[in-house]
C-alpha cells in the first residue's frame, strides 16, 4: 500500500480510537458472569472454560492448554494503558495472574485479538508455545517455539498437536507478510479437541471428523457483519460443527469485543436457533462458565 495510503489509514484510526474512548468513558465494562476454579478440575477428564473472546482453559486429562490468550482490557496497538483499539464489553473471567501455570499454549493467528503481545508477556517464558508458519517472531521471548504447517504434528506435555486449515488471512498489520494461520487438533487420553482459530465457513475441516472422533469443537460465531469472507456466521458454524460428526460445540470468538455489526447478543442467539433441539450440544455459552465431558480419559 503506498505510503499516503497508509497516512490516511492511521487518521482516520486515531480519529475513530479517540471517538470511541470517549464514548467508553460512559459505559462501564461487565464483569464475568461465571469465574472457573481450575483448581477443582479432576485430572482424568477433559474440561473447558471460556475465559472470553477466543481464549479457552481447557485441562486435558491432566494438562493445561491455553488458546489465543487475550486477557487485557484492550486489543491493538500498545501495552496496558496506552494501547489502541478496541476494549473488552466484558471483563475476562481470569487474570493472567489468576491462571494455572499452562503446560501448552496455541496460538491460532497474528491478528492482536488472538496473540495478544500484553497477555504473553505475563506468561512465564518456560511455557512451550505452538504457532502456525512464520508467527515465531512474535512470540521470541518464549524458550521453546513449534512452528507447524496444516497437517503436521508434534507432541508437546503429553498432547499431540496437529495445524488444522482454516478459510481466513495471516497478516498482523498492512504492511505486514502473510504470515500463516489455522487452527489445532489436540489429543490425548482418548479425547480429542479441535480448537478452529478463527474461520470463515469451510469444508476443509470436514475430513478431520471422517479420522477421528471429536469430542469438542472449539468454533467461532462473530464478527460475521460485514466480514462474512473472513468469519462464519452462526449458521455457518453449525453446518461445520455437524459435518465434523463433533460431540460437543463451545462456541467462541463472540460477545467480548465490539468488532463488527452485529448486535452483541446476535451470534449466540443465532447459533441456538440453527442448533434447535440438538441446542443442548451447545457448551460454556457465558464468559467464564466451565464445561466438563462425562468420559474419564484413558492411560492417564
Amino acid at each position: 500500500m503506498p505510503f499516503k495510503q497508509h497516512v490516511s489509514f492511521a487518521r482516520r484510526f486515531i480519529r475513530g480510537a479517540i471517538a470511541e474512548r470517549r464514548r467508553e468513558a460512559l459505559t462501564p465494562m461487565l464483569p464475568a458472569p461465571l469465574r472457573p476454579d481450575p483448581s477443582r478440575w479432576p485430572e482424568d477428564r477433559l474440561t473447558a472454560a471460556w475465559l472470553g473472546h477466543a481464549t479457552v482453559l481447557l485441562n486435558l486429562c491432566g494438562v493445561t492448554v491455553l488458546t489465543d490468550p487475550v486477557l487485557e482490557h484492550r486489543i491493538g496497538i500498545g501495552r496496558g494503558r496506552v494501547k489502541l483499539g478496541p476494549r473488552r464489553l466484558i471483563e475476562p473471567a481470569l487474570a493472567p495472574d489468576e491462571l494455572p501455570r499452562p503446560d501448552l499454549v496455541l496460538l491460532s493467528h497474528s491478528h492482536m485479538d488472538h496473540t495478544d503481545l500484553g497477555t504473553l508477556a505475563r506468561l512465564e517464558r518456560g511455557v512451550p508455545v505452538v504457532v502456525h508458519r512464520e508467527n515465531r517472531d512474535l512470540v521470541r521471548r518464549f524458550r521453546t517455539v513449534t512452528e507447524l504447517d496444516w497437517g503436521t504434528s508434534t507432541t508437546v506435555a503429553g498432547v499431540r498437536v496437529e495445524a488444522t486449515p482454516a478459510r481466513h488471512w495471516g497478516a498482523r498489520v498492512l504492511t505486514d507478510a502473510h504470515r500463516g494461520y489455522g487452527g489445532f487438533l489436540l489429543q490425548r487420553g482418548g479425547a480429542t479437541v479441535l480448537f478452529a482459530g478463527d474461520t470463515a465457513h469451510t469444508d476443509q475441516l470436514t475430513p478431520l471428523g471422517r479420522r477421528h472422533r471429536i469430542d469438542l469443537a472449539i468454533l467461532p460465531i462473530g464478527a460475521y457483519d460485514p466480514w462474512i469472507a473472513n468469519h462464519a456466521s452462526p449458521e455457518e458454524a453449525w453446518s461445520m460443527f455437524q459435518a465434523l460428526g463433533a460431540s460437543w460445540l463451545l462456541p467462541i470468538h463472540h460477545s467480548t469485543f465490539r468488532l463488527s455489526r452485529e448486535p452483541t447478543a446476535e451470534p449466540l442467539e443465532r447459533l441456538l436457533a440453527a442448533a434447535g433441539p440438538e441446542s443442548w450440544r451447545v457448551v460454556a455459552r457465558e464468559v467464564g462458565a466451565t464445561w466438563t465431558l462425562d468420559n474419564r480419559c484413558d492411560n492417564t
